[in-house]
């Protein structure tokens, strides 16, 4: 929902580029188009319910096989070739799901001095790493876009439905358009009597964030900064493990907080997968990287520790010898 909702405000940016209120009016005789390298699923899914089509996705390739990151240099000639005199929205990643890859947001905000768009990131758990001692600088340039998602239910350790977005200020009326309801006499005077109804879909809904805002001023800041440190120092220590290891191999490098790899040894990756969830120690998933069927293995909660590391390692030699 939080990337449904900065896709529905960018939609109706897009349509005020052509004097057209989409929220009133609808999508008429316009084609808009969205870009995007490798978007998670619910940024599909969100172009899915906004009429705007999961197909109808520009995709840019990426950097390489192994990275998930755009490749600017190709985002730039597709631009100057297709959209030089016209609007578009751009779906940046600040932490792909598969391995926390980044997109070079600073470089690529570059284009809003010379090109007409809206800039949204997809910053679910990546955002997180302006927490971090040393990852800060992925982020860079971030606080140019006109909307980002963050989702609190990973790094923040809370339950799920607790996603947020920012909307920049100067957004605020094409935000109120989108979402105000109408027709509706007993909310009168809705910009002077601001209600959060107006600014996002639902018109009501439980206190969601109560457990976001428990976890922030129990923890606080340096809380979180050693949660996320130690978490991608623990995912660097698997991922040097599976790097070395004769049974697997990294699918991409260890960008931030996922290792994804696979099994190389004569057994089959499911059925490895299958097993070692079954064990009820340790819990990874599955994923698909460059056609090659793969595992995912993500550190964000914040009881995980050097000796669950060394746990799963023993625990992964074990199920491959017992074949």
């Amino acid at each position: 929902m939080a990337n449904f909702s900065a896709l529905a405000v960018a939609r109706q940016w897009f349509g005020t580029q052509f004097k057209q209120d989409i929220a009133a009016d609808g999508l008429i005789n316009l084609s808009l188009p969205v870009i995007s390298a490798t978007p998670h699923s619910s940024v599909l899914k969100s172009l899915a319910m906004l009429g705007l089509g999961r197909n109808n996705l520009i995709t840019i390739p990426t950097l390489s096989n192994q990275r998930e990151a755009i490749n600017v240099a190709d985002l730039k000639l597709f631009i100057e070739d297709h959209f030089k005199h016209q609007p578009f929205i751009l779906v940046l990643n600040a932490g792909t799901a598969n391995t926390a890859d980044f997109d070079a947001i600073a470089e690529i905000m570059e284009l809003k001095h010379s090109h007409n768009c809206w800039i949204h990131i997809d910053a679910a758990f990546g955002a997180f790493a302006a927490c971090s001692s040393h990852y800060p600088h992925l982020l860079n340039g971030w606080e140019m876009a006109d909307s980002i998602a963050i989702d609190c239910h990973k790094w923040l350790n809370v339950p799920y439905e607790n996603a947020c977005f920012f909307i920049r200020k100067k957004h605020f009326s094409l935000q109120f358009n989108q979402f105000k309801n109408s027709s509706a006499p007993y909310l009168e005077n809705q910009l002077e009597n601001f209600n959060f109804m107006n600014m996002l879909p639902e018109n009501s809904r439980r206190l969601k964030a109560l457990p976001v805002l428990f976890s922030l001023l129990a923890y606080g800041r340096e809380g979180y900064r050693y949660i996320v440190d130690n978490s991608i120092k623990l995912a660097q220590e698997f991922g040097n493990y599976i790097r070395k290891s004769s049974y697997f191999e990294l699918l991409a490098e260890v960008h931030l907080n996922i290792v994804c790899f696979k099994v190389t040894a004569a057994c089959d990756t499911a059925e490895f997968l299958q097993k070692l969830n079954k064990t009820g120690l340790v819990f990874m998933t599955p994923t698909t990287f460059n056609h090659e069927k793969g595992i995912r293995a993500v550190f964000v909660n914040w009881r995980t520790t050097i000796e669950d590391i060394k746990l799963v390692c023993s625990l992964i030699e074990n199920i491959i010898n017992s074949k």
